[in-house]
């Protein structure tokens, strides 16, 4: 995996990529992999919560990553197949992608599946940085 978050311009060790793929576990969601004789080729990470602004609970797609040799190819619609019915499966009533735009714009592909634009996410630091 630490192969396909590479692609993505993502440099993990593997200690620390083991570390954070644990804590992912423990969390409610799934994280499927795509693994076709080979390396990974697709990785979806989708988290669900209860959010006061819905009736049901929300999954948020955190990562969606298909190695670019493997695009184009039904990948990510098979991955983003798999979340959905896990999160169908949870309570979840919708699933929320924040997709930025820059190499890899999953903005097209989101339209094509089914998504809608729905406004901006702005993040904030919890810890001043060094």
């Amino acid at each position: 995996m630490a192969e396909l978050l590479k692609t993505a311009g993502l440099t993990l060790a593997r200690d620390k990529l083991a570390l954070r793929l644990k804590a992912v576990q423990a969390e409610p969601g799934v994280l499927l992999i795509a693994d076709e004789w080979g390396p990974p080729s697709g990785v979806i990470a989708v988290h669900w919560h209860s959010v006061l602004t819905a009736d049901l609970k929300v999954g948020w797609i955190s990562m969606l990553l298909v190695d670019p040799d493997r695009r184009r190819n039904g990948v990510a619609r098979l991955l983003l197949k798999a979340a959905s019915q896990a999160a169908r499966s949870a309570g979840c009533g919708e699933l929320v992608l924040d997709s930025p735009v820059g190499p890899g714009d999953l903005r097209p592909f989101c339209l094509a599946t089914g998504f809608v634009e729905s406004g901006e996410v702005f993040t904030r630091a919890l810890r001043k940085r060094n």
